[in-house]
């Protein structure tokens, strides 16, 4: 990661708007903090640089989100293969960024997404998940730590399987975070064997991650004022928002 001296300081503070935009955001409902930073960061660097300095702060805001709650012990003790199966598929999907291009993962998640919030109406459903709750964690575990490693973005894969099997919200959040936890250290852990994770790269992060903490512990405050229904319609819009920002990425090129 290289920056023109004179950029340095206004770059530093741009970077810090949107880690504490994407802090408040993942504070006030429990996910989002990669999903938002990373496009964000994009435009003032690389997509591998943006996915680097995210690394130590989403690793800190997620195990905040883990505590959250309390009886988070229970949660993880029921949905526990998806963590596994995510981290296989970050080291997977991490492989892949290093080797080629994160480009065509834009398209294949937006069809995706598309394919869910129309399955109904295409006469598709997701039954078999609570038939094959085995195959259900593989698969979505899998799916949800490719994309990670790739786009860092494993939420989409982790919200169709938690609207399916209609977990809460305080158990989704406690979830989705512990699955991005383990996604991401296994993600650092291959950037760093790759050489990527450089010392720079770290410093740079650390005062974000700290930002990023204050700032999502501010917005933990309104989270448990949204009512469950609510969160879960919260859950589709943002999927609908997601495959939208994804077409656009891919057009823009």
């Amino acid at each position: 990661m290289t920056m023109v001296d004179g950029a340095f300081p206004i770059t530093m503070l741009i970077h810090a708007g949107i880690i504490a935009f994407a802090a408040m955001v993942h504070g006030t409902i429990g996910i989002g903090f990669p999903l938002i930073a990373t496009p964000l960061l994009a435009l003032t660097t690389d997509v591998r640089t943006a996915i680097l300095l995210l690394v130590f702060p989403t690793v800190v805001i997620n195990v905040a989100n883990i505590l959250k709650g309390g009886r988070w012990g229970r949660s993880l003790a029921l949905y526990w293969p998806l963590a596994v199966y995510g981290m296989i598929g970050s080291l997977i999907g991490t492989r892949l960024l290093i080797a080629v291009s994160p480009e065509p993962f834009r398209p294949l998640l937006a069809a995706m997404l598309v394919f869910y919030l129309n399955a109904e109406r295409l006469g598709a459903g997701f039954a078999w998940i609570h038939r094959n709750p085995r195959i259900a964690f593989a698969g979505f575990g899998l799916v949800a730590g490719i994309l990670g490693g790739t786009v860092n973005v494993m939420l989409p894969a982790l919200i169709i399987y938690a609207l399916e099997v209609r977990m809460s919200k305080t158990v989704m959040i406690q979830v989705f975070n512990f699955c991005f936890l383990f996604g991401k250290l296994t993600q650092g852990a291959v950037l760093a064997m790759a050489d990527l994770m450089t010392a720079e790269v770290v410093w740079a992060s650390v005062p974000l991650a700290a930002l990023g903490l204050l700032v999502m512990l501010l917005g933990m405050r309104m989270r448990d004022r949204i009512p469950t229904g609510t969160y879960r319609r919260w859950m589709r819009w943002l999927l609908a928002a997601l495959a939208v920002m994804l077409v656009v990425q891919f057009f823009r090129g």
